[in-house]
């Protein structure tokens, strides 16, 4: 382990440089950081091997291909290729054929291992491949780890997902790693056990996890790798190989390689008992995520490891979530009288731990299973309702108060809580008073996401009156929740298609869907192709910004452009299709674009509308504006033009009718509160000089040109204004401190977080931060959990939960007074001293 004077000499490159020691990481790092290792590792085996990542962006995983961007240089050192997808299933595909180079003269290297990323729809599309796929197998010194980003509570999602079910019905082997430094420790369990059994692995990652940094130690040799000795593996062996008949991968897989990787498993102790006790009676058992929760409610409740011992509590921590290794199991259930499974979602450990205990000894009762109900857990016979209670119900997501409620309850059933005194009592009691006190109405404002200032969106999505607008995935879905007749929306590359089954059985005429750039370059053009098939009479409004501006910008996966786009519509039988921009002039002479394409002015952008809605079948409407942050971001880089004009308002003359709101829907349009009555102002920070806010008929509004913003009053200046900070006194690590930061996107928050987690790292302390953004960037809530303690292994849940918030740093005070904010401020009673 280093030490904290090592790490006082540390410096943000040492997460992909530092050869051995401890770095700060986060979750989306640890990833790029074991494609670096899993080639030092073979390279110190005597293995030439090269590395290929590939997939689609998306929440939890939607920074990760930005990350791999910025990673370039080390990953060409590693012989690491990043190829982003156009879509995940064309990812997964590519992944296939890594695993195909030896099978044919020319290969370069002794195999190629392959990472694919994608969020859980993505999982969803990808079942086809992911079959076959896995049935073929991986090569020998090769091997393929599937991430699965799942958002569990849909911060960032248009549905919850989770992804288990879907590998498992793949017969894909599911790692499921609680923590950064299971991203490192089991990434690389993944890559062998794929090697050995010849399966695809997935690799489930949640938001808490993956969204998360932490101090972890990185080594090349860390991991020791064990070949199982109690599985034989056929003459052959269990990877890839042509010709290979269809019956013959299904008797490969099914007879082979999931016991294979069941074997793999087991040799190398993925799971694992925690706290163990010679007289235990309950056991818990629980992965991922949800290890995190169960570990911080037992410290909530005051039991450690000692008392685990004392009072018969047993913890399992399940490494490969499927399949079930059972051997290790059933030692772990061995002498229980009840084993409670906490796990996220709908079951799936649950109901494989029961299966492995059923007829597990003769004559010996099982231990009782409980999990998503209590002890009569299962859905009644009659009426289709559960015959028991909920214990930790299948919806939304765990908290630790949550669970803690529930194992002590469990604990109490069994007679385990006699002798831990009147301290456990009174945290159980303080945690139901916090959740009946947040639970009592009360008004609040909430900080809902919105487009942001200059944003394209603000008109494209407008319709004329007495028409209607879908929408689909990408920021232009916040339509929905305003004013813009836009209702229902469908998953990615569907937009517009629920009409082909509303047309025939309505009156309505037309309808206009909105499509973005990103999603019509994924997949969107298939669901055009399908309205012109049906013969339905519609309008594609697609909304090119020139980025994938949802997940923070990034350009698209190949060629596109307005006039591609219109030849590829045309070539499809769309007509007419008109571009609707606020530059006319911009295009240069001789663009090649359809034969017909009419340009328009965005001014012209209900006249338009009203005259494409009278047209029979599909016609498009492509409205080109740049994405507004990314214009933001680009100036910064001196790669785009920045208009020396600004708009202003005189308040003296502003009468406040809000028109200029009404008219541009810029969120840099703001109140001003002044004696004579409300009036606007532009907030000229925020401001990305869109300047729809002129075209109201208003006499208060002044253009500026070649004027520059006054510079506020330095730090330096104000520094006398007030009296010198006094050092504070810093408080005992004796127990992990908890600090919430909160505010909301593009204010530095989640910079905060970063800081005082790298301040804790350099100074060798045990360190999470968690930043729970989801659509934050576009001026929605955020909250970055920080946690710090004396050592990394005194910390489990990196988010804050019930009463947990030693520190809140309000920016922002309709967050900061938010129900979720209020809730983590009230610290628990100190932990008891059993």
């Amino acid at each position: 382990m280093s030490s904290p004077a090592d790490l006082a000499k540390a410096s943000l490159d040492d997460k992909y440089t530092l050869e051995r020691g401890r770095v700060f990481l986060t979750g989306t790092q640890a990833l790029i950081r074991l494609m670096l290792l899993q080639r030092e590792r073979d390279a110190g085996s005597g293995l030439n091997t090269a590395g290929f990542v590939s997939g689609y962006r998306g929440s939890p995983l939607g920074g990760l291909d930005q990350a791999l961007w910025r990673a370039q240089k080390h990953l060409d050192s590693h012989h690491v290729k990043f190829q982003p997808g156009v879509n995940e299933d064309l990812a997964a595909t590519a992944v296939w054929g890594t695993q195909q180079v030896n099978l044919f003269p020319g290969a370069k290297y002794d195999g190629v291992y392959a990472m694919w990323y994608g969020k859980g729809p993505g999982v969803d599309r990808c079942g086809d491949v992911f079959k076959h796929a896995n049935a073929a197998g991986t090569s020998k010194h090769g091997g393929v780890l599937v991430l699965a980003g799942d958002d569990h509570a849909a911060k960032s999602s248009t549905l919850p997902h989770q992804s288990e079910h879907i590998f498992k019905a793949c017969l894909i082997p599911v790692l499921n790693p609680a923590n950064v430094q299971d991203y490192l420790d089991l990434g690389v369990h993944g890559f062998a056990m794929s090697r050995y059994s010849g399966c695809w692995i997935a690799f489930k990652c949640v938001t808490d996890v993956v969204e998360s940094g932490a101090s972890v130690v990185v080594d090349p040799q860390r991991i020791s790798i064990r070949e199982p000795v109690d599985f034989s593996l056929p003459s052959d062996g269990l990877n890839i190989r042509w010709p290979d008949g269809i019956l013959e991968q299904e008797a490969r897989i099914l007879d082979w390689k999931v016991y294979a990787a069941l074997a793999y498993a087991r040799a190398n102790q993925l799971d694992r008992i925690i706290f163990d006790s010679p007289k235990a009676k309950l056991g818990i058992v629980t992965a991922g995520k949800s290890f995190g929760d169960v570990m911080q409610a037992l410290a909530d409740l005051g039991i450690d490891e000692r008392v685990a011992r004392d009072i018969g509590l047993r913890v399992y921590k399940v490494g490969m979530s499927w399949p079930l290794e059972p051997q290790g199991a059933r030692r772990f259930a061995d002498a229980l009288e009840e084993i409670l499974v906490v796990e996220e979602k709908r079951q799936l450990i649950e109901y494989q731990i029961k299966e492995e205990l059923y007829n597990w000894k003769e004559g010996v009762r099982a231990p009782r299973v409980v999990g998503k109900f209590d002890d009569s857990g299962e859905w009644s016979r009659s009426g289709g309702k559960p015959a028991g209670t909920w214990l930790l119900p299948a919806h939304y997501e765990h908290s630790p108060a949550l669970v803690a409620r529930v194992i002590a309850q469990r604990m109490e059933k069994l007679g385990l809580t006699k002798d831990l005194g009147s301290q456990f009592r009174e945290r159980l009691a303080f945690l139901d008073f916090k959740e009946k006190l947040l639970s009592k109405p009360r008004v609040t404002a909430i900080r809902q996401p919105y487009f942001c200032s200059g944003c394209p969106h603000n008109t494209s999505t407008r319709v004329p009156e007495g028409s209607r607008a879908t929408a689909g995935i990408g920021c232009h879905f916040m339509a929905v929740w305003m004013d813009r007749s836009t209702a229902t929306f469908t998953h990615m590359g569907a937009e517009g298609a629920p009409w082909i089954g509303q047309a025939p059985f309505t009156s309505e005429k037309h309808i206009f869907a909105n499509l973005g750039d990103g999603t019509y370059f994924h997949s969107g053009l298939l669901a055009i192709r399908a309205a012109v098939a049906a013969k339905v009479s519609m309008t594609y409004k697609i909304l090119y910004n020139d980025a994938v501006a949802m997940t923070g910008g990034q350009r698209h996966d190949g060629p596109l452009d307005p006039a591609i786009i219109s030849r590829q519509l045309a070539a499809e039988g769309v007509k007419p299709i008109v571009i609707v921009t606020d530059e006319p002039q911009k295009y240069p002479a001789g663009t090649d674009w359809a034969p017909g394409v009419t340009i328009r002015h965005r001014d012209e952008l209900d006249r338009v509308q009203r005259e494409l809605r009278e047209m029979p079948g599909v016609s498009a409407l492509i409205y080109d504006q740049t994405c507004a942050s990314e214009k933001r971001r680009r100036r910064k880089r001196n790669e785009y033009p920045d208009p020396a004009v600004r708009a202003v308002i005189n308040e003296r003359v502003c009468e406040g009718c809000g028109d200029c709101s009404v008219k541009s829907n810029c969120l840099s349009v703001e109140p001003l509160e002044t004696e004579f009555g409300r009036k606007r102002v532009i907030n000229q920070s925020s401001c990305n000089k869109d300047y729809s806010c002129l075209k109201g008929f208003c006499p208060s509004f002044v253009t500026v040109e070649g004027g520059r913003l006054r510079k506020g009053k330095s730090a330096s200046a104000a520094r006398d204004e007030f009296p010198p900070i006094p050092e504070p006194e810093l408080p005992s690590l004796d127990k992990a401190k908890g600090i919430l930061v909160t505010g909301i996107g593009g204010t530095g928050v989640i910079t905060i977080g970063q800081i005082i987690g790298m301040a804790a790292h350099l100074e060798g302390k045990g360190v999470s931060v968690l930043d729970m953004s989801g659509l934050a960037q576009k001026y929605g809530a955020v909250m970055s959990h920080v946690r710090v303690a004396a050592r990394p292994e005194d910390l489990h849940a990196a988010r804050l939960d019930t009463g947990g918030a030693d520190l809140v740093i309000g920016c922002d005070l309709v967050v900061t007074a938010s129900t979720d904010a209020r809730s983590r401020r009230w610290r628990l009673p100190a932990p008891a001293r059993w």
